[in-house]
């Protein structure tokens, strides 16, 4: 069973299959250096830009069905509010895991 669901992509898409693989294609090509960005903001404490990086992917995330939503909930927390300092570096790892998990399937299940 996949990692992510493309329900609401195809809902976007509208059958159209092109449109389809641009989105996933950019998805497989701005996620990827997004969380690697994020991540070293987190390691190096710079909750502004782990802020930056985890908002700009929310909607990628969203729209690809990864129940990411709590972990970005607590990167941004600790960026407005200096909360949850200590549940960061998970979160990051959590994210991590499951966008390199979806990027995998997304290339194999596009032949990518």
């Amino acid at each position: 069973m996949s990692t992510y669901n493309l329900k609401d992509v195809e809902e976007m898409a509208d059958g159209d299959q092109e449109f389809l693989m641009v989105v996933v294609q950019t998805f497989l090509e701005e996620i990827p250096p997004d969380v690697a960005a994020m991540n070293e903001a987190i390691a190096n404490g710079n909750a502004t830009l782990a802020y930056r990086y985890a908002h700009k992917m929310k909607p990628n995330l969203k729209l690809f069905g990864l129940k990411l939503m709590p972990q970005i909930t607590i990167i941004e927390q600790w960026s407005k509010q200096g909360k949850n300092k200590e549940d960061v570096p998970q979160a990051g790892r959590i994210i991590t895991t499951k966008v390199d998990k979806v990027c995998e399937e997304l290339k194999e299940d596009f032949n990518l």
